[in-house]
């Protein structure tokens, strides 16, 4: 079923200033085994943005951890974390090894595996809120911590390619659920699916 989606997204995809990828992820189908979403909302976490100042909000700000690491790695990895010892989020790794960058996937429009995500998420009033949030989405999709340092451009976890959209159709705002750097204007969502 999945296997009717585009080709994996190469290496060279995340390999890129993460704004870019961060606004080119949109559109594109999220893979993990049977399961699968058009991911329609994406959040962009940085080193330092164009004026230099670094992005607290960003895990990275703290330096090399052990739970920070995959971050400063090779692009096209997953970051897969605990918020609020609740949600497990995952994040992209993007940019050139050892310069820290990611995209958080904050919401999947369901594509394939519905039956699945239901049943992992039966509080779902309807098929639109089985992903409509990054700790939403995981679930659905059965990421866990467990996929953390993944390689998204071979095995199970992967990004399909789809068709490119206007940037007209791209609405950028300020990230949410953060409390710094919060008017940075790195929050992508597609406009359709307000």
């Amino acid at each position: 079923m999945t296997d009717s989606f585009g080709p994996v997204l190469p290496r060279g995809f995340y390999a890129r200033p993460t704004t870019v990828v961060a606004r080119e992820l949109l559109g594109k189908i999220l893979v993990h085994g049977a399961v699968a979403g058009r991911i329609v909302e994406t959040e962009a976490y940085l080193d330092r943005d164009e004026q230099g100042r670094i992005d607290l909000a960003a895990h990275s700000a703290a330096g090399i951890t052990s739970r920070t690491r995959v971050i400063f790695g090779p692009p096209g990895h997953a970051y897969v974390y605990l918020a609020y010892g609740i949600h497990e989020c995952l994040n992209i790794v993007a940019e050139q090894d050892g310069l820290p960058g990611c995209v958080l996937i904050r919401a999947l429009e369901p594509v394939a595996g519905l039956e699945l995500m239901r049943a992992r998420r039966p509080s779902a009033k309807n098929d639109g809120e089985l992903a409509n949030g990054p700790g939403k989405l995981t679930r659905a999709m059965g990421i866990t911590r467990r996929d953390y340092g993944a390689d998204v451009t071979s095995g199970e976890l992967t990004v399909r390619d789809a068709a490119a959209f206007a940037s007209e159709m791209v609405l950028e705002t300020a990230r949410i659920g953060i409390t710094k750097c919060v008017d940075w204007q790195l929050r992508y969502l597609l406009q359709e699916t307000l």
